[in-house]
């Protein structure tokens, strides 16, 4: 049986993996691999590898090709006149093949004219082969022809075109036919006919094993919102009769999404009992190093800091291990909570750590506890990739003998050969950045560790829910006071010149800028500025007060162009998106954006979080190339009317979805196949209370429901949530 069996859940000593009791007889064809699949060799099973995310590094089953939604259909209703064609709407057209139009250069595509009547079309294929498509395409040759329609050129000389089409075919093959065609993503090397092939395989394997497929679903709660059985679900996406039946509010994947967050739910909620049923320790500390800090701050704590530090406080105090996010807006404050909760674990005689992604972070936080630290007289140490030789083995020697009481580093925190004497708290700042096992790696260093995250980029209740689960969420909602409002404006490129003379005159009144560009160094295939050369071109204008920083030069390079910005020796900081986080210079007033079409929203609203951070009025300007694309201009509208990040958070996740918005396949988050947060965020409540209730009245999954949900996890893959929750 082709499962992981190296993972599983336990709760009070019950295995709750891959069900051992006959429920998995019926399904055992859809777990194998798709190797076993008729036609499929290596060649394919490697791009369905590719095409099919798998877990746990396992190969794809045939259960997978289930579970691979189809994105669009080709309605087989053919037409033959012009007169039907609509923009950007998929057609299958009956066409002549007139002419072959092989590139020039490499870079160019394969076109062929085509007839639609007394229309011209023309394919347009990117690296095609020569040979097969005049084979496939012959001149003078009647075929039908699927795919996405578009047009190409202006005024008289505009054509349609259809790029890459889905099918291609000889009129008698689909004679009469009236029929939907599911289109898939797919990867090089699987054509759309293998991918509907194999999937109505997997089809057939599923017609066989339904009848004795266990219902993981609540009969009621089926009937009340009116959806099928998985079987007829999974018929429908992949044998649609109407065009709605593919759309993500159909009845059918409605059903299949919520299975799908009912199974990420249950994981979640399973590995986090199990993570909080293992014994902590106690650290309640004497409030004498929090109290030194707190009363020699130059101001006066937030409502939201002072609610944060008790939640964590008080989590801190308790027998059992710390997990808690702690989230909040540009400039809320977080460091200094977290140097609470250090503090604290200090106090209780155990060592504390704080991780973040990047060195120009790290230095940051690392001045920033220094000072905050400095009243209380514990040792603070900075662990990078730059300490080496004899300073790191000292450095080693001083975390391991406890002589460190807090540390402040990038990824070389969890390098085997740093100890620590008894880490309490691992908190680890901007967490998303890391991968699972680095933070894995962090928090194993103190068997015992309560572990702290935190982000400035807030993440909208959805996600928490969907990758966290009910974790503990403290939120920073508030400024501290004093913080002025940021002017945002959006300004066309076209107006640089205008903008650059605004640049001078703010110089001159003695005000400091960021100019953010979205590349290091000049590209051949992307029309954008670079840092490199809009660093030349202001530096003639404003000499030696120009400065520059990216991610390609010298560790030593970006600290010195860094701590020139910082004392006001260089007045515009020309840099890359390293600036985004953690860099605070209260003197700079001014930030502006080149090419912000470029960027998404979360990453705009930190950039602008840079400026706004002293007692002086602030200014983001963003510089966007025509012509703005709809999603763009949503963008630069959000940015604009709101400095809100929990709003922004919400907005960019409506306009990118959760993956990019978290940056799922760099951090290890679970990923979704079959839910759309966009569309099922009201699922996910759902499911949540569901597998509350579920575990409340069966937390062994011992009854005829509780074991189908055995099932239900073994079918979502779900066995890697535990690694997830592990490392917090």
């Amino acid at each position: 049986m082709d499962v992981a069996k190296n993972r599983q859940f336990s709760k009070g000593g019950i295995a709750i993996g891959p069900p051992t009791d006959g429920l998995d007889a019926a399904p055992d064809p859809l777990f194998s691999d798709v190797l076993t699949l008729k036609g499929v060799g290596p060649r394919i099973a490697e791009a369905f590898a590719r095409l099919l995310v798998t877990k746990a590094g396992r190969p794809a089953r045939r259960l997978d090709l289930l579970l691979h939604m189809p994105h669009g259909l080709i309605d087989h209703d053919l037409k033959g006149d012009a007169t039907e064609l609509i923009e950007g709407e998929r057609a299958t057209l009956d066409l002549t093949i007139v002419a072959h139009h092989p590139p020039y250069q490499r870079r160019q595509p394969y076109r062929v004219d085509c007839l639609l009547g007394d229309c011209n079309l023309q394919l347009v294929f990117f690296q095609g082969r020569r040979g097969y498509l005049q084979e496939q395409l012959p001149i003078g040759a009647q075929k039908v022809i699927s795919g996405k329609l578009g047009r190409y050129g202006k005024g008289r000389n505009q054509i349609w075109q259809i790029v890459h089409p889905d099918l291609v075919a000889a009129p008698e093959a689909v004679s009469g036919a009236s029929w939907l065609q599911p289109v898939y993503p797919s990867t090089q090397g699987l054509t759309q006919r293998v991918l509907q092939s194999r999937i109505r395989t997997a089809l057939d394997d599923l017609r066989e094993a339904a009848a004795e497929l266990p219902e993981w679903q609540d009969p009621a709660w089926l009937q009340r919102r009116g959806w099928p059985s998985l079987a007829d679900a999974l018929r429908q996406v992949h044998v649609p009769e109407r065009p709605d039946d593919i759309a993500p509010t159909s009845k059918a994947r409605a059903r299949l999404a919520y299975d799908e967050l009912l199974a990420t739910q249950l994981a979640l909620s399973l590995s986090r009992d199990r993570s909080q049923d293992r014994a902590g320790v106690a650290r309640r500390g004497d409030h004498r190093l929090r109290r030194a800090m707190i009363e020699a701050l130059p101001f006066t704590l937030t409502s939201a800091q002072e609610q944060a530090a008790i939640e964590i406080g008080q989590d801190l105090e308790k027998p059992a291990k710390m997990l808690r996010l702690l989230q909040g807006d540009v400039g809320s404050g977080k460091t200094v909570v977290a140097a609470i909760a250090m503090l604290q674990a200090i106090e209780a005689g155990a060592q504390a750590a704080l991780m973040a992604p990047t060195d120009v972070l790290v230095r940051q936080h690392a001045n920033g506890l220094d000072a905050l630290l400095r009243p209380t007289g514990v040792t603070l140490a900075l662990l990078t990739g730059r300490e080496t030789g004899a300073v790191r083995r000292d450095l080693i020697k001083r975390l391991k003998s406890g002589e460190i009481q807090a540390v402040v580093g990038t990824h070389a925190l969890f390098q085997d050969d740093v100890a620590f004497k008894d880490l309490g708290l691992a908190v680890i700042d901007e967490q998303h950045r890391f991968g699972v096992d680095q933070r894995i790696a962090l928090a194993d260093k103190g068997p015992d560790a309560d572990v702290l995250v935190m982000t400035a980029t807030p993440i909208p209740r959805t996600l928490v829910l969907s990758f966290y689960g009910d974790i503990a969420l403290s939120e920073l909602r508030e400024k501290p006071e004093g913080r002025k409002p940021i002017q945002t404006r959006a300004t066309p490129k076209g107006k640089l010149d205008q903008v650059v003379e605004a640049i001078g005159r703010a110089i001159e009144a003695g005000d400091q800028v960021y100019w953010i560009c979205p590349l290091v160094s000049a590209s051949d295939e992307l029309d954008l500025t670079a840092a490199e050369d809009r660093f030349q071109s202001l530096k003639e204008m404003f000499g030696d007060r120009v400065g520059l920083v990216h991610g390609q030069m010298a560790n030593a390079e970006k600290d010195a162009a860094m701590q020139a910005f910082g004392a006001g020796r260089t007045r515009l900081l020309v840099a890359t998106t390293v600036v985004e986080v953690g860099v605070d210079v209260p003197d700079a007033t001014v930030m502006v954006i080149e090419h912000a079409e470029r960027f998404g929203l979360a990453q705009l609203h930190q950039l602008r979080g840079r400026v706004g951070r002293g007692d002086r009025p602030s200014s983001c300007l963003l510089l966007y190339a025509d012509p703005l694309g709809s999603l763009a201009r949503k963008r630069l509208d959000v940015m604009r009317r709101t400095e809100d990040g929990f709003f922004i958070a919400e907005e960019d996740l409506k306009l990118r979805g959760p993956g990019e918005v978290l940056g799922t396949r760099q951090s290890g988050a679970p990923t979704f196949r079959l839910a759309d947060l966009a569309v099922h965020a009201d699922l996910l409540g759902a499911a949540r209370d569901d597998v509350k209730l579920i575990l409340s009245r069966d937390p062994e999954l011992e009854s005829p429901r509780g074991r189908a949900m055995r099932l239900l996890l073994r079918w979502h893959d779900e066995a890697t949530a535990e690694a997830y929750l592990r490392s917090g």
